[in-house]
């Protein structure tokens, strides 16, 4: 039988960097996948933080 490979998209967590400073309690996560070949680099998107009702700078986490 052939190998199974790992392939070149993984999933990743974005977590919110302003939610951390205001102190409220919750935080914002999102769950998306990314190409290891051609973003070798920590993800950071502007995605909607419903806790603080709006749009915000979330990075790659672990």
């Amino acid at each position: 039988m052939a190998k199974k490979s790992k392939g070149n998209r993984i999933q990743v967590i974005l977590e919110c960097t302003e939610h951390k400073a205001t102190g409220v309690a919750g935080t914002s996560r999102y769950v998306t996948q990314k190409n290891r070949k051609n973003n070798p680099e920590r993800l950071e998107l502007k995605k909607y933080n419903p806790i603080l009702k709006k749009m915000t700078v979330h990075k790659e986490i672990k």
